[in-house]
């Protein structure tokens, strides 16, 4: 009894310190702020503060394999904070993937866009293959992008199949994918929860990988290599796996 509650006082205590913290004092800041990398900052400060005044340990490790030159940052996605957190990890320039739809939400939405995200419609076979030979050119420029290859996340502790939109832009542009995981997010604030729940929060990265040429098999056979490698340190299920047969018992 007394763990459940002050597991709900610390998601009660965690809630408000988000809302003062983040949406009041430091999202004001980074809207009216004139550039996008002070902006970044910011944004990068909020999180590390808010886990920080919330009691939860938040640690990075790897940020030496990010390569000199523009990458693409690959990481599973297993809660609702996962794109923030990841924000707070990465240096400010990195440009994060986000669903159209949010560039419409309150308030939100406009911290969103002055973050210099870019939004992507995966509903829209025409939209992405658009979108992803702009991000082609992109990258080629020297633009660094962070991308969670699942698209989405459910509930089940399990790293679902990817698209192919992250190791195409990375064949296509010859740029390095950078796998990482994030370990402990899902416990924080994954599907179904309405509460932050306590949970230490590590994120990791590993070494560079690259695509040996452009053609789409060679961003199949990335893909399959940076899938192996978040898979054996995430921590969690193979997605892809078709579900064990239920046996019934008689």
């Amino acid at each position: 009894m007394l763990p459940t509650f002050f597991r709900k006082l610390h998601g009660v205590y965690a809630a408000a310190v988000f809302v003062i913290v983040v949406l009041l004092l430091f999202c004001p800041l980074l809207i009216v702020l004139p550039t996008l990398g002070a902006r970044r900052a910011i944004g990068r400060l909020a999180v590390r503060a808010w886990m920080h005044l919330s009691l939860m340990p938040f640690r990075v490790r790897g940020l030496q394999q990010l390569p000199d030159g523009p990458c693409i940052v690959i990481c599973n996605h297993a809660s609702y904070l996962d794109g923030i957190l990841l924000t707070a990890a990465l240096p400010p320039h990195f440009t994060f993937f986000v669903q159209h739809g949010a560039a419409d939400w309150p308030y939100i939405g406009l911290i969103i866009r002055r973050m210099g995200c870019q939004f992507v419609n995966r509903s829209s076979p025409r939209e992405a293959a658009k979108a992803t030979k702009t991000l082609i050119d992109r990258a080629r420029a020297g633009e660094s992008f962070a991308i969670f290859p699942e698209g989405t996340f459910r509930a089940a502790p399990v790293l679902l199949p990817f698209q192919s939109g992250a190791f195409l832009i990375a064949a296509r542009a010859a740029v390095p994918v950078v796998p990482a995981v994030i370990r402990g997010s899902r416990a924080l604030l994954g599907e179904g929860r309405r509460l932050f729940s306590w949970s230490a929060v590590d994120i990791e990265l590993f070494a560079p990988l690259s695509a040996h040429g452009d053609s789409r098999e060679a961003a199949d056979t990335l893909s399959v290599t940076a899938r192996a490698v978040m898979l054996a340190h995430c921590g969690e299920a193979d997605g892809s796996l078709p579900a064990p047969p239920v046996r019934v018992a008689g």
